[in-house]
């Protein structure tokens, strides 16, 4: 698929494209709460975020946000009326798709962050999709060690559920937990979700369509629960490079860990990690980003897209 776009923002075809520039200006007189010290704790490894770019970039889209949270929740109350019901609304959902290394973790925990300061302080949730990847001993079993981060590598089935019992206005609803140090499921811990707001899901492979059963027909899509959703673009070789930097930076740090799953990675010279990082990405996470990723960021409400320096150039937003 094609990385190339049609960078007019003008009124044809299905999107409206901005700038940089034009759509900065969209925030218009909207107060930015978050302080630099928030804004680290919320920045991904090595993520440039600057709080000009959530000023210029996040504060409008969240702007956005809480007109698509506002009009849903018209709809549902008239929705009600029309029906004569009194059911409860349930949570607004926002899917966040996009690369390893691209920058969705750190926009996910901006958006939660943005969203949960409104005025009326909503109650925002955040789950990304890596506590529902199957543990490595079942990945191991399957022959799926190399495709973790695929789809094939993750528990659909219960991934799902957890967005069908969040959308059926359950009061608790639970999703695995993920250690990032151990590359592996916590056994018996969970995150426990009540009732949010906003229910934000981030993950490489959210976007996903549902896929065709062996009879020909399809099921469900846990895209198919989203009421927005954002995905961060970035061109692929720049992506590739950021992952390199990435994998350096960790080596120093995260894989130094006697706990680490990666801890044979720590001796490495920097040409020998170099390459062990090319050879990760070009093997993994450069095909799934091929063919399972990127060919799902038509999907998107929105596509942030960002240049080589990590800074968002332009903004593409679906038209209702």
């Amino acid at each position: 698929m094609s990385e190339e776009v049609d960078h007019h923002g003008g009124t044809g075809g299905p999107y409206v494209e901005r700038s940089r520039a034009d759509w900065a200006e969209l925030a218009n007189s909207a107060t930015l709460t978050l302080t630099q010290e928030t804004l680290s704790s919320l920045r991904g490894m090595q993520d440039p975020t600057s709080l000009t770019d959530v000023r210029e970039v996040y504060l409008p889209l969240t702007r956005l946000l809480a007109e698509y949270v506002k009009h849903t929740g018209n709809l549902h109350q008239a929705s009600n009326d029309f029906l004569r019901l009194s059911v409860g609304r349930t949570p607004f959902v926002i899917g966040v798709a996009g690369s390893v290394a691209v920058g969705k973790s750190t926009t996910a925990r901006l958006l939660q962050s943005l969203l949960a300061s409104w005025p009326d302080h909503p109650k925002v949730a955040l789950v990304t999709t890596d506590g529902f990847l199957l543990p490595n001993a079942e990945l191991e079993r399957r022959g799926l060690m190399n495709l973790k981060g695929f789809p094939e590598s993750y528990d659909r089935r219960a991934l799902l559920r957890f967005v069908m019992d969040i959308k059926s206005g359950r009061d608790k609803v639970t999703a695995p937990v993920y250690d990032h140090l151990s590359y592996d499921i916590v056994p018996d811990q969970q995150i426990v979700v009540e009732r949010p707001d906003i229910l934000i899901i981030e993950g490489l492979n959210v976007l996903q369509p549902s896929r065709p059963r062996p009879d020909g027909t399809t099921g469900l899509a846990l895209s198919d629960f989203f009421d927005f959703s954002v995905y961060i673009d970035a061109r692929t070789e720049a992506i590739r490079q950021w992952y390199v930097q990435r994998f350096l930076e960790l080596r120093r740090t995260a894989f130094s860990d006697p706990r680490s799953f990666f801890t044979r990675f720590a001796t490495l010279t920097d040409e020998e990690a170099v390459q062990t990082a090319e050879y990760i990405w070009d093997s993994i996470n450069g095909p799934n980003l091929v063919k399972n990723v990127l060919p799902t960021r038509g999907r998107a409400t929105a596509v942030l897209r960002k240049g080589d320096d990590h800074h968002i150039e332009w903004v593409r937003i679906r038209k209702l």
